[in-house]
């Protein structure tokens, strides 16, 4: 699966609430900005630009454009670094606030059903669409993952 696939398997209006996270000023601090401003052809990068460009985005993702895939991934996560370091604390990942060590094999702490259980703990914490993002992209990411993960509901008794 690639990147893009992500996205598109977790829906247009994922996609859609997923841009409306993304920090501008964390961009601005990682030195991302300006870089996402070219990747997404936009003559200037705020929220609402952002939100008019979801559309042409979203076309693009489909053709299966990789590049603009992986720069919005990291435009989504670097906004959202205290998320990462709860979910790789939880889990037990090693890392140096939110980042992997290069040689880290990642994959022998995703075990069982990690991305339910990261879902049940965190789901009130965290924007819905933001944690499955970032479930998705870290079992892509670490453990190659070929599917991507939804989360079961729990049964409500009638």
């Amino acid at each position: 699966m690639q990147l893009s696939g992500i996205f598109l398997g977790l829906g247009e209006e994922t996609f859609g609430e997923l841009l409306r996270n993304v920090s501008i000023s964390g961009l601005k601090t990682y030195q991302l900005y300006e870089r996402m401003k070219v990747r997404l052809h936009l003559p200037k990068l705020n929220a609402s630009t952002l939100r008019a460009a979801e559309p042409k985005l979203w076309q693009r993702l489909q053709t299966g454009e990789e590049d603009l895939a992986t720069e919005l991934a990291q435009a989504i996560l670097v906004g959202h670094l205290d998320m990462i370091i709860a979910v790789l604390n939880f889990l037990e990942i090693p890392h140096e606030d939110g980042f992997f060590a290069k040689d880290l094999d990642g994959a022998k702490y995703l075990t069982g059903d990690w991305q339910q259980r990261v879902y049940d703990k965190f789901q009130a914490s965290y924007p819905r669409a933001l944690l499955l993002f970032y479930l998705n992209h870290l079992g892509w990411e670490v453990a190659k993952a070929e599917s991507i993960f939804q989360p079961s509901m729990p049964e409500t008794k009638a």
